[in-house]
């Protein structure tokens, strides 16, 4: 809430404003500036928007300094290491971590919507099949608005309950029938004795001829996974929703768009970008080598999976993913994993190196999850979307929040024009 004792006073030509300060709970105060160009004809300049607040929220926060994800409050390792996905799923979408009832009921609800309309297996049909997974899931959630009419009011609260529950439900099922496409395999159907992770583990690597047993360990991990990735503020496929919101969209049309900015390399392709890395390095032997070319600002090569736009500490969520990483790599018996050595001794020199203590370059939550991820059998192509089934809760909840928010306006940033002036049209034949 705005302090009224605090203010920010901004000169400039023969102009003085006042602009009311902010104090939120956490984090830096904020100076508010939608009254600037109406009273001061004049706006702010931030590509990126690294300085600007696009909107308040309660449900996720991010100490960059101190390292520290909190969401509703609570720090991201103890919900790693006390709870489980669905739960966290819960606390972003209702604001408290929910009794044992609540959470019965939410968990049945997820289930009983695990499954997709049968239709949409003739809509898989129509992809080629070496279609990415990715583009494959941006055009199949676009199009659940066309299967699912009932859950398309925004100005409804039920239909937008009944969205995000559906969506949450349906995701690990269009990312599994995604790759299964893409491989050449019959889709697998959900399976409701399962709880969520083991159910995703089935979709993707059972086949009708045989029977499969996910194991507790892998499931467990790639729960984690999908906590880790629940929500991370406002990063840039969660503005995207946002903004695609803020112009009265339906839910999924949201997602959607999120999930195609989330393609980027630079955002959900990061632990592919450091899988990659860390096999091209190979061997321990070579990692000074790599050390001293990332610290040539000649050289195009840099360390992927090391350093964070919003952490300048060490990432919460790879400490767990370390761990997660260590458990799953023995349980399959390959913990001497030639890229988990790698990974691991280029995290300890790389951490005794100033050059990268200085830049705050630390392990992110995308270092060792490709590791974990290709260990269990997927391909690259799938880490991405994974990323996203992990993600959509988060969408969602922020998604939910800006609907009610009465300070809601259409997404609409200015921009710093250098193009030409007004020019007089000239005919061609004058040209």
């Amino acid at each position: 809430m705005a302090d009224n004792k605090k203010t920010a006073t901004l000169s400039f030509g023969d102009q003085t404003l006042e602009l009311p300060i902010f104090t939120p709970t956490a984090g830096p105060d904020v100076i508010d500036i939608r009254k600037l160009y109406a009273d001061g004809g004049v706006f702010t300049y931030d590509p990126g928007f690294t300085s600007t607040a696009s909107c308040d929220s309660q449900i996720t926060f991010i100490d960059g300094k101190k390292g520290e994800l909190l969401h509703r409050g609570y720090p991201i390792d103890q919900l790693a290491e006390n709870s489980h996905y669905l739960e966290v799923c819960y606390l972003l979408l209702y604001g408290e971590l929910p009794t044992a009832d609540e959470l019965d009921d939410f968990e049945m609800r997820v289930t009983k919507h695990t499954m997709v309309h049968e239709q949409m297996h003739n809509f898989f049909r129509g992809f080629r099949r070496d279609a990415h997974p990715m583009a494959t899931m941006v055009g199949v959630v676009g199009a659940m608005s066309a299967f699912y009419h009932d859950s398309t009011d925004i100005s409804d609260p039920w239909q937008r309950e009944v969205a995000a529950i559906r969506m949450i439900a349906k995701l690990p099922t269009i990312a599994a029938m995604a790759y299964k496409y893409s491989i050449g395999q019959p889709f697998v159907y959900p399976q409701n004795d399962l709880d969520y992770a083991s159910n995703f583990l089935r979709m993707c690597f059972a086949v009708p001829a045989e029977e499969y047993e996910v194991n507790p360990i892998l499931s467990r991990a790639m729960d984690r996974i999908f906590m880790l990735h629940a929500d991370h503020e406002q990063n840039a496929s969660t503005s995207t929703v946002r903004l695609a919101g803020s112009s009265g969209a339906n839910p999924f049309a949201c997602i959607a768009a999120g999930i195609a900015c989330l393609w980027g390399p630079a955002h959900g392709g990061a632990n592919q970008a450091a899988l990659e890395m860390l096999k091209e390095i190979g061997t321990p032997n070579k990692i000074p080598e790599y050390i001293e070319r990332a610290k040539d600002k000649d050289d195009p090569f840099r360390l992927m999976g090391f350093g964070h736009r919003v952490y300048k500490n060490f990432d919460p969520r790879a400490k767990v993913m370390k761990q997660s990483a260590d458990e799953v790599l023995d349980l399959l018996g390959i913990e001497d994993n030639p890229t988990l050595q790698v990974a691991k001794e280029l995290e300890a020199k790389a951490l005794q190196d100033d050059y990268f203590t200085d830049k705050k370059l630390f392990p992110n939550v995308d270092f060792y999850s490709g590791i974990i991820l290709e260990a269990m059998g997927f391909p690259t192509s799938m880490f991405t979307p994974i990323f996203a089934l992990s993600r959509t809760v988060g969408w969602i909840s922020q998604w939910r929040e800006m609907i009610g928010d009465p300070q809601q306006k259409i997404g609409r940033p200015r921009q710093l024009y250098k193009g030409a002036t007004s020019r007089s049209y000239v005919d061609v034949e004058n040209r």
